[in-house]
């Protein structure tokens, strides 16, 4: 044993060394948000659309600020001080363009070539109402940058792409500094830029909330059920380390955390707790047998230790098991998640056991550590699966079937701004331009030459124009601009700047005349719509968040358009951008998530199959596991959650957590049975000795997850609040299904 005391200072000191040097590196935390974690990998539109992205950019580069005044933009102090704004916007960093109806001019063509007209006629108060009638008119401007009811104004933005973290600070630091020196207090923001400053607040507030709450919840569990301060703080500590050692990996590994990362701590707190709950039940039931303290901990780690080893092992598999998904975020999510599993583990059985024997036993115990309440309680369900096992065997039939029924109603209408943070400004920025203005989803759309064409031809600007028309009749698409855009200027510029003209020429001399005129004026504009060798255009717009669903049927009907009803010999035309490469996540998590469970069944399956050396177990061991699944995916269905990306690590979570209680049930018996027991023998003594610990960290699951309905986060309490009753549920069934399986089955 003196070598024991030796290894047992060896371990403290070197977790507390660890521990330190975590604390440090914690700083070097890297928290991301990128709307490409979010694309399906290995798509054939991701490659269309990474090779769209060479010749035009991304199109997400733009950051829209609307400023609104109580009654009407059309005031002369409101707009002098709008018109200084959005004049200094043009010199803020990482700004590539700025545009506005102060800033911006119509073109007119006079005999002495084109001249300027002012949109907004500023120090003209007389002209205000021409000015508004004439945009109205136009409609070019309206829901674009001016709200239809004229009380609100947008400076646009166009960016440099792919703006990070801190140049999108920097840059909305000086867009509200500029916007506070110039008076203007009611302003709303959307773009990249504000949706990557505000999710990573998000993240990391969510993190330390999560951390906090979930801490304080462990320590007064914990404490109602060992009534020993001791037991409580080496398992507070132990946790707590195992969190901190975590982090710290990941920080030094450089992983970036992203909108998942707040259910790290409370996976971390929940699956630490479980390994020390069951190994320090086990240990004190053996000092308070009058068991030697270093006998009782190898005896411990030897019976419980590779029962939580292999539960350590299959929570991993099932969080690998997202390896399976398409999208980065979810992949990432999964590996941290499994490392985190075994971190957790190790300290467990090196740091946690160390300090367990380093406590006397009295202090250890306490006085009511373990209540004979609880074995009468256990022993009373193990009487019941006894007296009505058919009852039992029924009422799983019924609740599979309504399980598959709840499966069969789910939906994938998912809509963007169930991702924001509730209550937040950003919420409030989102729902102000959804009202107001043409939304934020971008819509791009690659139109590409055919057979010696080029886009810029007057054939296939018309070919353009009908789809230009088309996608304008769509309610839910506004702010649509194309290669025409400077054509139709031009026409509209060379016949007295009047609405009507704002069409593309009727004949072909015409249009090659404003095409030599845009490219000497507008070089600018048609570089953002055209392509250097004039082989592939653009056009680009805003979608309405109207949910996944309703989209893809717009997709669907611009793609029939585009094939049915434009001459595909001149040119074709493919939806494309960021918003329809999210939109397809829907395509991929059903079969993704089915394709990663059928592996992870599989690979523990094999594991059962070789640990207990029983087919017929194994198929025991899995049914109690099935439908705790089954039973998420009907929650879904019958609340009408839609299935996005982020509740996919929903079934991971609950497959590798839930499957732990059926591993230290069936785990016990085994051991009870190799002990020469009998069938029912080791069955009571499964109830009474392992039912207590599957109990008290099933409460800890359930209160632990729901931590998650603090959180600013939908996606956040959805999971959270599935999870927790999800796990209830996985605990009834082990404990009334499991014997009634074994008794049937096993001889």
């Amino acid at each position: 044993m003196t070598s024991f005391r030796y290894l047992k200072i060896l371990f403290i000191a070197l977790f507390i060394v660890l521990g330190t040097l975590s604390v440090p590196v914690l700083d070097n935390l890297k928290f991301s948000f990128d709307f490409s974690q979010f694309f399906p990998e290995e798509d054939p539109d991701l490659t269309f659309y990474n090779n769209f992205v060479e010749e035009f950019g991304t199109d997400d580069n733009f950051l829209l600020i609307a400023i609104a005044n109580d009654t009407t933009v059309f005031e002369q102090e409101f707009l002098n001080r709008f018109h200084e704004f959005a004049t200094e916007s043009q010199s803020f960093d990482y700004v590539t363009e700025s545009s506005s109806l102060t800033t911006l001019s119509y073109p007119l063509k006079t005999s002495f070539g084109y001249t300027a007209l002012p949109i907004i006629h500023r120090d003209k108060p007389s002209q205000y109402a021409k000015d508004w009638q004439k945009l109205q008119e136009d409609s070019l401007f309206v829901n674009v940058l001016i709200d239809e009811k004229s009380t609100s104004l947008v400076v646009a933005l166009q960016t440099e792409d792919n703006l990070d973290y801190k140049e999108s600070e920097v840059l909305l630091g000086q867009i509200r500094s500029s916007l506070g020196n110039h008076q203007l207090t009611d302003y709303h923001i959307l773009g990249r830029a504000f949706f990557y400053e505000a999710i990573v607040e998000m993240q990391k507030s969510e993190v330390l909330k999560t951390t906090l709450v979930a801490s304080i919840l462990v320590f007064l569990i914990l404490l109602l059920v060992y009534r020993s301060i001791p037991v409580v703080l080496i398992s507070v500590f132990s946790i707590s380390m195992s969190l901190l050692l975590f982090l710290g990996l990941l920080s030094v590994l450089g992983k970036e955390l992203n909108a998942m990362a707040a259910f790290y701590p409370v996976l971390m707190l929940i699956v630490g707790t479980s390994d020390v709950i069951h190994v320090t039940d086990s240990f004190i039931r053996k000092i308070q047998s009058g068991t030697d303290r270093y006998v009782a901990i190898l005896a411990s780690l030897k019976e419980v230790g590779m029962t939580t080893l292999l539960t350590s092992v299959t929570t991993a598999i099932g969080f690998i098991t997202l390896l399976s998904s398409r999208l980065v975020s979810i992949q990432d999510f999964g590996i941290n998640a499994a490392l985190g599993v075994i971190v957790a583990y190790i300290t467990v059985i090196l740091f946690t056991g160390s300090l367990l024997i380093t406590i006397s036993e009295k202090k250890l115990i306490g006085r009511k550590s373990i209540s004979k309440k609880w074995s009468n309680y256990l022993l009373d369900i193990n009487t019941f699966t006894k007296k009505h096992p058919n009852s039992i065997i029924y009422g799983t039939v019924m609740f599979t079937l309504t399980c598959l029924l709840g499966i069969y109603l789910i939906g994938t209408n998912y809509e963007f701004k169930q991702t924001l943070p509730n209550n937040s400004k950003i919420a409030a920025d989102f729902e102000f331009f959804q009202k107001n203005y043409s939304g934020f989803r971008p819509l791009e759309i690659a139109v590409t030459a055919r057979n010696g064409h080029k886009v810029t031809d007057f054939i296939a600007a018309k070919e353009i124009e009908k789809l230009n028309i088309y996608l304008g009749g769509i309610k839910s698409i506004g702010n649509l601009q194309s290669s025409n855009l400077a054509y139709k200027v031009m026409h509209k510029a060379n016949n007295l700047n009047q609405s009507a003209f704002f069409v593309l020429p009727n004949n072909e001399s015409t249009f090659e005349n404003y095409k030599r005129d845009a490219k000497k004026l507008a070089r600018k504009q048609m570089d953002r719509f055209v392509n250097p060798s004039e082989t592939r255009a653009r056009i680009n717009g805003r979608l309405q968040d109207v949910g996944t669903d309703s989209l893809k049927i717009i997709y669907t009907q611009i793609s029939i358009f585009a094939s049915t009803r434009m001459d595909t010999t001149v040119v074709t035309a493919k939806v494309t951008g960021k918003s329809i490469l999210l939109d397809k996540n829907s395509e991929y998590i059903r079969s993704n998530l089915l394709e990663g469970l059928f592996y992870g069944l599989l690979l523990i399956g094999v594991i059962m199959a070789l640990v207990f050396r029983d087919f017929k177990m194994f198929l025991i061991s899995l049914i109690p596991n099935v439908l705790p699944i089954l039973f998420a995916g009907a929650i879904l269905g019958f609340l009408g959650i839609p299935l996005e990306a982020s509740l996919s690590v929903v079934f991971a979570i609950v497959f590798g957590i839930a499957v732990d209680d059926t591993i230290h049930f069936l785990g016990k018996y085994k051991l009870g049975i190799s002990q020469g027991l009998t069938k029912e023998e080791a069955i009571e003594k499964t109830f009474s000795h392992t039912g207590r610990a599957l109990v008290i960290t099933t409460i800890i699951l359930f209160f632990g997850f729901m931590v998650l309905l603090f959180s600013i986060h939908q996606p956040s309490i959805t999971i959270g609040l599935i999870i927790s009753v999800t796990l209830v549920t996985a605990l009834i069934l082990d404990l009334l299904l499991l014997p009634v399986l074994l008794r049937k089955f096993i001889k």
